[in-house]
């Protein structure tokens, strides 16, 4: 499991948030009321992940749908289906074609800091982000709102991070992230619902009949994800 792809998850939903220390009194506080008020969202996604050395592109489609306190179901459906399951307890990756399926400690997997503190409700982002909002007329003719974003304690996973927010319904729309090696990640959201009604055992797995189970939660038998 790509750690980084979790990663972009989360800080897809924070990023709008992080917009209030340089974007405006105004707009910050439209921001804030839009993000505080949300408990779920659904979304469709489209993906683009760049390797800065071999220049390889994996392009990736599929839905996420959050729910608090921290729930998370990324399910890609191309290039090949897999199944994230952040839940309460364990994280799940799903592989159908292979028949696999890991399960990761929850502590381990959400390792950064500030993604605890944010799925936590902890998050003060004023205090580990310098946001500032960028000139993009591209944007601005479409309605966007562009941000940049740099960590004050930068990480191998994440130096810097570009988001585009909908200047009228103040929600994320795009972003990109760039970690130490000049890798991209950039995840396009479209379709947004708002507070979708999602059904509890969403976030809930149990492995298919004849999946091979990887168990990572024991000490000794841990590995790094892929």
């Amino acid at each position: 499991m790509k750690l980084f792809k979790l990663y972009l998850i989360v800080f897809a939903l924070l990023a709008a948030t992080a917009a209030i220390a340089w974007a405006g009194p105004e707009i910050a506080g439209k921001i804030q009321k839009q993000y505080q008020s949300i408990g779920s969202f659904t979304a469709a996604f489209n993906q683009e992940l760049v390797n800065a050395a071999s220049k390889d592109h994996e392009l990736r489609a599929g839905t996420i749908a959050f729910s608090q306190p921290g729930l998370i179901r990324w399910q890609t459906v191309t290039p090949e289906k897999e199944l994230l399951i952040v839940g309460r307890e364990v994280v799940w990756d799903y592989f159908e074609d292979e028949k696999t399926a890991y399960e990761y400690p929850l502590e381990e997997i959400l390792n950064s800091k500030t993604m605890l503190k944010f799925l936590s409700g902890k998050a003060n982002l004023t205090e580990d982000f310098l946001v500032s909002e960028e000139k993009d007329q591209a944007a601005k003719d479409q309605g966007l709102v562009a941000l940049r974003l740099i960590p004050k304690e930068a990480e191998p996973g994440l130096v810097l991070a570009q988001a585009w927010v909908d200047a009228k319904t103040f929600l994320l729309r795009r972003i990109v992230l760039r970690d130490f090696y000049g890798n991209t990640n950039d995840l396009r959201l479209s379709d947004i619902k708002i507070n979708a009604q999602l059904p509890k055992n969403d976030f809930d797995f149990t492995p298919p009949k004849g999946v091979e189970i990887m168990d990572q939660t024991k000490p000794k038998e841990r590995a790094l994800p892929r």
